[in-house]
């Protein structure tokens, strides 16, 4: 089974992929990971991305599909795949298609986790991490025990993403809303579109997963 999560930034997309790897084995194809495999591999269009990547450049829509395109090759996605982070946009979206269809595969479901945007700002610009064994905590839903003391390791010393600010979220989440929110337009036409609350504790946030995954 062939799957895409669909959802902004912080909506919880990776620890639902690796649920469902766990689960089925259905394997986690993320963009960013392929580009780098493919570049440390050595093949075509890996050299490509490279060069391009070291420039400090964006990767052009056709090498990243030329890039998917030879993962897809690779026999441990026998038992299914899992997107995160691909498409973005329409244009990529129609791109897959294509590409899926010539090799006799497909989206059987495309999930989109629906996440409140103020709630959402809320739930990333809360989190820090134990910078001793990376334990991660939450300034209002998950502080430690005791103030300034690791739950698990007893380390006191505490990091934040620098991202992780409101500010930054806010415009990530613009983005999101202008490139590729309309995907969901595209595959509700599709009849493949799954809405799920991605809000929900992440327990039910799986379990609502698990149903689309029962019914495609």
């Amino acid at each position: 089974m062939n799957l895409l999560l669909l959802g902004p930034p912080g909506a919880g997309k990776g620890t639902q992929a690796k649920r469902l790897e766990d689960a089925h084995g259905f394997v986690q194809l993320s963009t960013g990971d392929m580009l780098r495999a493919a570049a440390a591999a050595g093949t075509e269009y890996g050299k490509k991305a490279k060069a391009v990547m070291e420039r400090g450049e964006l990767v052009s829509d056709e090498i990243v599909i030329a890039i998917i395109g030879e993962r897809l090759e690779q026999p441990d996605l026998k038992d299914g795949f899992i997107l995160d982070g691909f498409p973005r946009n329409v244009p990529q979206a129609e791109a897959l298609d294509k590409l899926l269809a010539s090799r006799g595969l497909k989206l059987d479901a495309v999930i989109e986790m629906a996440v409140d945007d103020e709630a959402l700002i809320e739930r990333i610009s809360g989190r820090f991490t134990c910078s001793s064994c990376g334990k991660g905590y939450h300034d209002k839903f998950e502080r430690p025990a005791t103030e300034g003391v690791c739950d698990k390791c007893g380390g006191r010393e505490f990091t934040r993403r620098a991202d992780d600010n409101a500010q930054t979220v806010r415009s990530r989440l613009e983005v999101y809303h202008k490139q590729t929110a309309p995907l969901v337009g595209y595959y509700g036409e599709q009849g493949t579109l799954n809405t799920i609350d991605g809000m929900a504790a992440i327990d039910d946030v799986a379990r609502q997963i698990e149903e689309v995954v029962k019914a495609a």
